[in-house]
């Protein structure tokens, strides 16, 4: 065989086996829409599920103490009509899991 023809077979194989990596494609982070000052007093009953934070109004000295707890409300207007509730995100709130004992 000659050198030439090597060379072109060895470079063929190694050009194959070079793999280019494939950009791992992430979820844009949902939005956290804060409630406005003014709380609506009336909603429709429309359902586009949103995850709210809400103010448990637990103040502690020690941590951990979780201030906050996250609520699945029906839709934004619903969610924000609620005065202890600082925002939220789309879509229902994930369901906590079960831890095994």
């Amino acid at each position: 065989m000659s050198a030439l023809l090597r060379l072109i077979v060895l470079t063929t194989i190694l050009t194959a086996c070079t793999a280019t990596p494939t950009p791992i494609e992430s979820k844009p982070q949902p939005v956290f829409t804060n409630c406005p000052e003014q709380r609506p007093n009336v909603c429709t009953m429309d359902y586009r599920p949103v995850c709210a934070t809400r103010d448990t109004g637990v103040r502690c000295v020690t941590t951990p103490c979780p201030s906050t707890e996250q609520k699945t409300y029906s839709n934004a207007c619903g969610a924000c009509a609620d005065v202890k509730v600082i925002g939220h995100i789309p879509d229902e709130c994930p369901t906590p899991t079960a831890t095994k004992q």
